[in-house]
């Protein structure tokens, strides 16, 4: 006997819920990345991690492209799973490398926004996204 399964969650329900967490992540994650930007552009002294050795002001453009440009992104939906991943690499970078040492209270949010991340890298932006529109057949 072949039995077919439904959900209770209708497809939009699900693109308004994949809407509303690309939203809500981007917007939490530029709590972290503007004061970044700032810092970036502003008269103070950098001082930031710099484990590639590339130094602190060039790991800090990379991270402020990261959380600004690529949260940008993920809200608008546009090049959202590469945006995604960019996230993703970071937080993981943020979590198993520059937080290590750090108890789990110190690196949790990081391991949070990572697995939003990976979720998003999964699952795509939806239907109420610019990937959708560009990428319509």
């Amino acid at each position: 006997m072949n039995k077919t399964y439904t959900t209770s969650l209708q497809l939009p329900a699900v693109d308004y819920g994949l809407l509303f967490l690309r939203i809500a992540i981007a917007a939490l994650m530029l709590s972290h990345g503007i004061p970044k930007l700032i810092m970036l552009f502003g008269s103070q002294e950098i001082s930031f991690a710099d484990p590639f050795g590339i130094g602190q002001t060039a790991t800090l453009t990379l991270v402020v492209f990261a959380e600004v440009i690529c949260s940008l992104l993920i809200a608008f939906g546009l090049a959202t799973r590469l945006a995604a991943f960019i996230l993703l690499f970071t937080m993981a970078f943020a979590f198993f490398v520059i937080h290590a040492e750090d108890p789990f209270q110190t690196k949790e949010l990081a391991l949070i926004y990572l697995v939003v991340y990976i979720f998003i890298v999964i699952v795509g932006s939806g239907k109420y996204a610019l990937d959708h529109y560009f990428l319509k057949k």
